[in-house]
């Protein structure tokens, strides 16, 4: 299924994101993962799309095909350009086509000395132009609520976001935050913007341990609220008492979000489903409340 068409039929879209295992691994190691996730009923998962060349998308669209045959759960796969060839993109695209996975999350991938002059795509709307002339995909984009880290500013950002939408993208979804209203205000500048024209999933990670925070710092600069912040310096020397309080924090996100109207919520796993559950426990009749109205 289209994810474009999800959108059209519910007023609040829940999905997951995982990642393959490690190529050393064995894809039955996720076996269990997708087991539990596919209990709480997501509307899709995205699968994410490593450094590593073909490896890493032999591993991306195993794991996408594993969750739409064998699970019957509609999969997203992430693809990277930065560094590719059009004949290697050209590749997966068949490679997706084959397999009957027609939903890509198009994003540039991370910069590094040894792919910024090698390939034929300098940025993630380069991809969609191209993905949009391959095939029947449907394609989607990320977009930063506080600015791409590398931008100079948020304003800038949105006209990046806005080329990305021009170039066929039909579904956002944000980089992960803390701050709802920060989210808010994004899809305010968004509306001036006209971008507001398509869904904008909110990106949600429920932080569980200290080195977690730390990581998301250094990667993407998302911004700590004074209170998540102070929960952090609470309960950092004690593991169970950060996971419950990072669980909850999530939780409260999503249902104030859900509540204003966002058009849907995308849960990063991590590939735990404990945590997904926990919050699936305490939203699933909120996010189902809402969708249920439609249905009247």
């Amino acid at each position: 299924m289209n994810i474009r068409e999800i959108f059209e039929q519910k007023d609040v879209v829940f999905s997951f994101e995982v990642f393959p295992p490690k190529k050393s691994s064995s894809i039955d190691v996720i076996y269990k993962t997708l087991e539990e996730l596919k209990e709480l009923k997501p509307d899709f998962i995205s699968v994410t799309y490593g450094a590593g060349g073909t490896s890493a998308e032999n591993r991306t669209l195993e794991l996408a095909s594993l969750i739409k045959n064998k699970y019957n759960i509609e999969p997203m796969t992430h693809l990277t350009c930065i560094g590719s060839k059009k004949e290697e993109i050209r590749k997966v695209l068949q490679a997706l086509n084959e397999n009957g996975i027609k939903n890509i999350l198009a994003l540039r991938g991370d910069i590094d000395e040894s792919n910024i002059i090698k390939g034929d795509f300098n940025y993630a709307n380069e991809l969609i132009e191209f993905i949009k002339k391959f095939g029947n995909f449907n394609v989607s984009a990320a977009c930063y609520p506080e600015g791409h880290l590398e931008c100079e500013s948020l304003s800038r950002d949105l006209l990046n976001l806005k080329e990305k939408v021009d170039a066929g993208a039909t579904h956002l979804i944000s980089q992960l935050f803390f701050d709802n209203d920060l989210f808010y205000n994004f899809l305010d500048k968004s509306e001036s913007k006209n971008i507001r024209n398509i869904p904008i999933q909110a990106g949600i990670m429920p932080v569980v341990n200290k080195k977690q925070i730390e990581r998301i710092i250094s990667l993407c600069g998302a911004s700590f609220p004074k209170k998540f912040m102070k929960i952090v310096e609470k309960y950092e020397h004690d593991k169970d008492a950060l996971r419950d309080a990072g669980i909850a924090y999530a939780i409260e996100q999503i249902i104030d979000l859900v509540s204003n109207d966002v058009d849907g919520i995308h849960l990063y796993t991590m590939n735990n489903p404990y945590v997904a559950k926990r919050i699936c426990s305490n939203i699933g009749s909120i996010v189902n409340s809402i969708n249920n109205k439609k249905n009247v």
